[in-house]
């Protein structure tokens, strides 16, 4: 009985501190761009984690889990999305299109736009402020939250699509353990579920994110631990260096501990908050997401 009462109380506390996920949104309702079907993996959606209305900042983070391009890792998705809404930030996780499933690029990038695209044409419904709307991502969904930092576009004020007609650039970026490279130091999976097997070198030059930094990049948050060894430090290091360069606002951190593929947590199998979190909340508080 003392188990139960835990676990209720448990449960009881995680809902109070967010509200439940909304229902799954398709990012276009009539099929997507390029879809090779009209199966769920072929039907990328938006589900949104709503922060309680006395606890909500107006701010909005479109969430890319990682997977390698080849799947999409919950505990990097709704995970994070529960922690924001905990946080007072909706937490908005997109389930993209895979290389798994058939598609390359710029499937996935034409995703991620639209994520943030109809983040903030539902500023109204969901309550949040447009023009507070960050992308996060860890692993190969980092590599897609940072081609979004460096590939987005003002959005096009004529287009019979009233969603197309908003900014696909994010306010803010948060890159956890990222694949961002596609060169010397890229993660080999991810690049062959993006590119395929035989890529052109433009394309490899392109979204090889550190080369496409710019004085607009949006103030991005990195970290990444010394012992990952699926995914090198030097991604995070190089797209550092390229916003400094550029004149970005940064934070990067390198942790020795923790490997890959944490999340929130010290391992795949759960274990206390890495000190990341707490870190990264404090410097949301400092670009005016959380209170």
């Amino acid at each position: 009985m003392r188990l139960l009462s835990t676990l209720v109380f448990g449960a009881a506390l995680t809902a109070s501190l967010h509200a439940a996920p909304l229902e799954p949104v398709y990012l276009w309702p009539e099929g997507a761009p390029g879809a090779l079907g009209t199966n769920e993996p072929d039907m990328p959606t938006l589900t949104a984690f709503l922060p309680l209305p006395e606890k909500a900042t107006g701010a909005a983070i479109v969430i890319c889990p990682g997977g390698g391009y080849g799947g999409l890792a919950q505990h990097e998705g709704a995970g994070y999305a529960e922690w924001l809404a905990e946080n007072g930030v909706a937490g908005i996780v997109l389930k993209y299109r895979l290389g798994s499933k058939g598609y390359r690029h710029p499937a996935m990038l034409n995703d991620a736009a639209r994520a943030v695209r109809l983040t903030r044409a539902k500023a109204s419904e969901w309550k949040i402020d447009g023009k507070r709307v960050g992308i996060m991502g860890s692993s190969a969904g980092g590599h897609l939250a940072s081609t979004l930092l460096t590939h987005f576009d003002a959005g096009m004020a004529d287009s019979a699509d009233p969603v197309e007609r908003f900014s696909s650039r994010p306010d803010l970026g948060i890159l956890c353990y990222a694949v961002i490279t596609m060169g010397e130091f890229t993660h080999g999976g991810s690049k062959k579920n993006l590119l395929g097997v035989d890529p052109d070198p433009a394309l490899v030059e392109l979204l090889s994110n550190e080369k496409q930094v710019t004085k607009e990049t949006p103030p991005t948050f990195l970290w990444h631990t010394w012992e990952d060894t699926g995914v090198k430090i030097e991604n995070s290091t190089q797209f550092a260096a390229a916003l400094r360069s550029q004149g970005v606002p940064f934070e990067l951190h390198i942790f020795q501990k923790g490997g890959h593929g944490m999340g929130l947590g010290g391992g795949r199998n759960g274990g206390p908050r890495h000190p990341w979190a707490g870190v990264c909340l404090y410097w949301l508080q400092q670009q005016n997401f959380v209170k």
